[in-house]
């Protein structure tokens, strides 16, 4: 260390020397790191592995350097100093602790800490049922119901489930928390949220998303409606769609619907056929038998009633009797009287 002092003293004299014919060049300026997610909070910003800093001592140029947080946390690039503790520590912290290393070679040393690249967190990433699928850096504590809306919301394709997948320990732990250790085997369940409990705001269903965090907003598959109903159309699966509730979303049944014998089309398991099944969705409406659980590409066909069944024959009566006065007067002869 004694080396280190006096090599340190002869670089200080000869800077002292040469600044009398030239100037200190002004230091460069700091670019901003741009995000997904706005920078709200940054002072807040804990350093990690990656991320590069601005380090000057002010009237000691030639001290001056650009170091990066190695894998262990530390910054070990500094001249003359011993690796300083970087990782989960903010810029303020670490400058402090720089300031107070150099006050063995310097009587007064101020210093300036300034991030210029943060690279320590990894993105996290928002797909699916979403308008914008995107990459958000994490720069700060972001809930779910932020980032979705970073995305631009949700489509009408959302299922109803978000999962939520960490592929990344937690890089500083808060006081209380463990850190929490990913295995390598990718034996990781994903953390399934309800979204009708997000919108409630249901405890525990607004987690923090983490840097590296996988956010797949599921997609639903469809179900389709045809038939006699008002507007025969494929809706999307929702959380616990039901038979009667799929017919009002396209408008419910026409007059002449045959609503006591509805038929469902559906894929058997493990195979490309389809089951017919038969419901009585007039019983249903009525609360007389329980509603049917709708599964993804289940093709629900609406018959017609005959004209003369019960529901449809005063229908059937009424629509003959008014085509029989509407044509009974050009069916008798004509007859001039002068």
């Amino acid at each position: 260390m004694k080396v280190k002092a006096s090599l340190l003293t002869i670089v200080v004299l000869l800077a002292t020397l040469a600044a009398g014919y030239a100037q200190e060049p002004a230091p460069a300026p700091i670019v901003p790191q741009n995000s997904a997610v706005d920078s709200q909070g940054i002072r807040d910003y804990l350093l990690g592995p990656g991320d590069v800093l601005d380090v000057r001592v002010f009237g000691q140029p030639e001290l001056n350097s650009v170091a990066e947080v190695d894998s262990e946390g530390n910054l070990s690039s500094l001249p003359f100093l011993d690796p300083i503790r970087a990782k989960c520590r903010t810029e303020k912290q670490v400058q402090k602790d720089i300031a107070e290393a150099y006050k063995k070679y310097l009587k007064s040393a101020q210093i300036s800490v300034r991030i210029m690249e943060r690279k320590s967190r990894t993105p996290a990433t928002v797909y699916g049922a979403v308008r914008q699928p995107s990459q958000m850096l994490m720069l700060r504590a972001v809930r779910l119901n932020e980032v979705i809306s970073k995305s631009g919301g949700l489509t009408e394709r959302a299922s109803g489930t978000i999962q939520i997948l960490h592929t990344e320990p937690i890089m500083c732990p808060v006081p209380g928390e463990a850190p929490e250790v990913v295995p390598e085997d990718g034996t990781v369940l994903p953390k399934v949220i309800r979204i009708a409990d997000l919108k409630a705001n249901v405890n525990g269903a607004n987690p923090l998303i983490r840097p590296g965090d996988y956010v797949a907003v599921t997609e639903a598959e469809p179900v389709y409606i045809t038939g006699s109903v008002i507007n025969p159309t494929a809706i999307f699966m929702r959380d616990k769609l039901t038979l009667s509730f799929a017919v009002d979303m396209v408008g419910g049944t026409k007059k002449e619907a045959k609503k006591t014998d509805v038929i469902i089309r559906r894929v058997k398991e493990g195979s490309d056929q389809r089951e017919i099944l038969h419901y009585d969705l007039a019983a249903i409406k009525k609360n007389q038998k329980p509603d049917v659980l709708l599964k993804a590409y289940d093709v629900i066909e609406v018959g017609e009633a005959s004209p003369f069944s019960a529901g449809r024959l005063g229908t059937t009566l009424l629509s003959g009797f008014t085509s029989a006065l509407s044509s009974f007067p050009s069916a008798l002869p004509m007859r001039i009287l002068y």
